[in-house]
């Protein structure tokens, strides 16, 4: 049986849930703020280490003005009202990907969240904020090369975004989506990937259970037979 220590989801569909529905993207996001919320309960409970959601992604910039605020203001909210129950189960929350873009108050919420998570161990959250899997590599280079730190692979994954913990063993995408859509390109090589019908806030506890237990059972052969 496959061990099972980080998890990553690339949480698809919240815009089209809302207009099915209420013909409101906002209504989807805010919807999909529930799912998470299962989701990590679950995974509390299957003891999983790491657990990485693409929150927000580098090009979602291009999406309307009035519509990002409110994803922001999503986020925030959330953590604000979350973060002592969060301190309560040992939750540690990391945030991965280029913070500079990112409105200074929300970035004081980033970086306030994090301080007082940082020495829980239970499950580490990493929401990627601003990310994209192109940029933090490029960036990644850059800093080796104003360091004068030889190139090589185990240099750049020892200073991505996610240094310091294991590669996801599996991805899930919702959505009826698939592709990876500039997520963890590097983090993703041997990683198996799960791509669901189901929109995000509809992915439920009982999805995530079933996918673990076919990860679990599957045959894993990094490249040899």
């Amino acid at each position: 049986m496959n061990p099972l220590n980080h998890v990553a989801i690339i949480m698809d569909g919240n815009g089209r849930w809302g207009i099915k529905h209420k013909k409101s993207r906002n209504l989807g996001h805010r919807e999909g703020l529930n799912a998470i919320q299962k989701i990590v309960d679950t995974c509390l409970k299957e003891n999983i280490r790491y657990l990485t959601l693409f929150t927000f992604s580098t090009d979602n910039w291009k999406r309307p003005l009035k519509e990002t605020n409110y994803l922001f203001a999503l986020i925030k909210k959330f953590l604000l009202k979350k973060i002592t129950d969060i301190q309560k189960k040992k939750i540690k929350i990391k945030i991965i990907g280029e913070k500079k873009k990112i409105p200074k108050k929300i970035k004081e919420i980033f970086n306030r969240s994090e301080n007082i998570t940082k020495k829980n161990d239970f499950l580490q959250i990493n929401l990627a904020i601003n990310y994209g899997a192109h940029d933090e590599i490029v960036n990644t280079v850059k800093y080796l090369c104003k360091n004068n730190i030889n190139i090589t692979k185990k240099s750049i994954s020892k200073n991505l975004y996610t240094k310091g913990i294991t590669d996801p063993d599996i991805l899930i995408r919702t959505g009826n989506t698939q592709r990876l859509s500039n997520f963890l390109l590097w983090q993703l090589s041997y990683t198996e990937i799960f791509f669901h019908k189901k929109l995000w806030p509809d992915f439920n506890s009982k999805d995530l259970k079933k996918i673990f237990n076919r990860y679990k059972n599957l045959k894993r052969n990094y490249g040899s037979i």
